[in-house]
């Protein structure tokens, strides 16, 4: 027996369902996210470079591929990623933020300064450059009045200031 017309409708309605509800295979990149979470850093390294063997220009993954080597210590290699990504895709604030927190981080406070402000002019309301900024100015008073104490020992509002922002520094610092 032939079946119906509305027998074959139904039968195709269900395999385009199961079709449907069947969930894609993970991205790269969420592999790559999911091991990273896990504290698996070298394999979500390992699966990042194979992705960026077929994919070169995938700014995500390359993006956390700078991510997971700054995490790894690696900051000269992950800077070269974060740079690279700021050439190719300038209106991405993502790695102008990461990179300026490796100049930040090296002392580099003028460079760092000039990455977040291009990474707010990528994308003006990117919180996480704010913050950042407001990290690096902490930074810079507590570079400045060192400085100041250092000219002058005996200037009592100095030493309080760098103190104070001392103080902030080591409590952001706890935090992350």
């Amino acid at each position: 027996m032939k079946p119906s017309l509305p027998l074959i409708a139904c039968a195709l309605l269900a395999a385009a369902t199961a079709v449907a509800q069947t969930p894609a295979p993970p991205s790269a990149a969420a592999e790559v996210s999911a091991l990273m979470k896990a504290g698996r850093g070298d394999e979500a390294l390992a699966r990042a470079e194979a992705r960026l063997k077929d994919n070169p220009r995938d700014a995500q993954v390359r993006f956390m591929r700078g991510v997971i080597l700054a995490e790894q210590g690696r900051t000269v290699e992950a800077a070269i990623v974060f740079e690279r990504l700021t050439q190719e895709f300038p209106e991405l604030p993502e790695p102008y933020n990461n990179l300026a927190v490796i100049h930040a981080a090296q002392g580099r406070y003028e460079s760092a300064y000039r990455l977040l402000q291009q990474a707010l002019v990528a994308q003006p309301d990117y919180a996480t450059a704010y913050e950042n900024l407001g990290d690096l100015y902490l930074s810079m008073a507590e570079q400045a009045y060192g400085k100041a104490l250092g000219l002058d020992a005996n200037n009592r509002v100095a030493k309080a200031k760098l103190e104070t922002a001392r103080e902030l520094n080591a409590r952001i610092r706890a935090v992350r």
